[in-house]
Formats: C-alpha cells, structure tokens, sequence
C-alpha cells in the first residue's frame, strides 16, 4: 500500500481539564479529499490547527510524507506544502486583494519576493472567480467573495495538502455548487484535501472517505453513507442511537 501523504497517530491536546483532542489517529492519501465531520465541539478546529502547527500537541505524531511535523512552528510546515483555510474568514482588510494573495506566495512551499507574489496572484484569482478585481481592497469584499480570496491566497503557497475549515458553510445553493466544483478542479491536480464541514451534501459529493470525531476522538470512519450511519455517529448528533 502507498504510504500515506499525512498520518496523524495518537494526537492529543487539552486545555486545562479539557481533552480537545484525545488519541485521534487517521491517514489521508495523495490526492484525497477526506472529510473531518462531527457536531459543534467535537475537536475538528484543534485538530487542524495542530496539523497547521499553530498549536502543539501533548501527545502523538503528525507525519508528513513521513516527516514528524507535530514539533514544527506554523510557518516551517507551511514551506513543507501544507495550507489552509479559517472556520473564521481571515483576510488582511486593509490590503489589496492581490496583496492577499500574495503573502500565501512569499510564505508558502516556493517562497517569493511581494513582486513575484503579485504576479503570481492574478491567475490564482482568476482560479477562485475574483479575475480582474485584484486591485480592490479585500475589507469591501462580500462574505463569499472573502472565502475566495482566503482560498487564493492558500492555493499560492503551492500546498500538497490544503486543509478547509467549513469553507463551504453559509454559501447559497448557486454558491455551494460552485464551491464544489472549485474543489474538484483543485484535487483534479493533485492537491489532497482535509476538509472539515457541516454541509453534508458537499462531504457526499467531495468525500470518498470520512472521519468522524465526537468529544476529541474518532468514533467512526469509511464512506460518508457507512460513517454516518454508524450507531455512534446517530448518537453523538442526536442524543439518542434510536432517534
């Protein structure tokens, strides 16, 4: 079997007497979308952002490509190909969009120059559907509009894996078919994807595999219909494994 783009084991992170992430493991593959599900609290956020390295594990490994990463500060993962986007849109308000996109450039796994940055920013919002429009400041951007810039300016750090935190959440139908397909072109060339969503008609249609945490721990993984149908999964989403 191919080894595995990322492979978290054991990983663990508590908040004084709170076990945010509590001995999760799973692998995701080259060029796989795979879908991080559970309700509201669940652990899914922390567990990105210890992949992300914007915060440390107690316990466990993260390896990438088989390299532990879990040690590692957040701008030293990102130069290994390894971006994202924010449950909370994150954009430079005051900035330009193109400058957005940009800072991925300069930071990610082919650090540049702000000049080559923003020459490199106009095909990537052309990518996201903001062709055209660089020159506009970013804090006068609609909500949408925003999460198409945070992705840019993911995609210019040139990531093998890009994580998404509820990127497609609050779109529109028009919107969320549009989100979807965006994410298909992205794994089309060869971008894996950890993707974390409420929006269960996206991770049907984007996923071919699932993990599904409750309480910090991962309490069912397969296909979306196998995962989520699972007597844990009914459970934890509804209290009741009969409901």
């Amino acid at each position: 079997m191919t080894a595995p783009l990322l492979e978290v084991a054991g990983l663990s992170r508590a908040f004084g007497g709170l076990r945010a992430v509590d001995g999760l493991s799973f692998r995701a593959q080259e060029g796989e979308v795979l879908g991080l599900v559970g309700p509201n609290g669940s652990g899914k956020t922390t567990a990105l952002n210890l992949v992300t390295g914007g915060i440390r594990a107690d316990a466990g490994r993260i390896l990438l490509h088989g390299q532990d990463i879990a040690r590692q500060p957040a701008h030293a993962i990102a130069r290994l190909g390894v971006a994202r986007t924010f449950q909370l849109v994150r954009v430079m308000a005051t900035m330009t969009i193109a400058e957005n996109v940009a800072v991925g450039a300069m930071f990610g796994a082919d650090p540049c120059s702000a000049a080559e940055g923003l020459r490199r920013a106009p095909a990537l919002l052309d990518r996201v559907g903001l062709g055209g429009r660089g020159d506009r400041p970013a804090g006068a951007l609609t909500y949408i509009d925003r999460k198409r810039v945070e992705l840019a300016r993911a995609l210019a750090a040139q990531p093998r894996l890009l994580l998404l935190d509820e990127w497609l959440a609050g779109l529109n139908p028009t919107e969320l078919e549009d989100g979807i397909a965006l994410v298909r072109g992205i794994v089309a060339e060869g971008i894996a994807i950890l993707m974390v969503e409420h929006v269960m008609s996206a991770i049907r249609a984007l996923c071919a595999r699932v993990v599904v945490m409750n309480a910090g721990r991962a309490i069912a993984e397969g296909t979306p219909e196998e995962a989520l149908s699972d007597p844990a999964v009914v459970a934890a989403y509804l209290g009741d494994e009969d409901a």
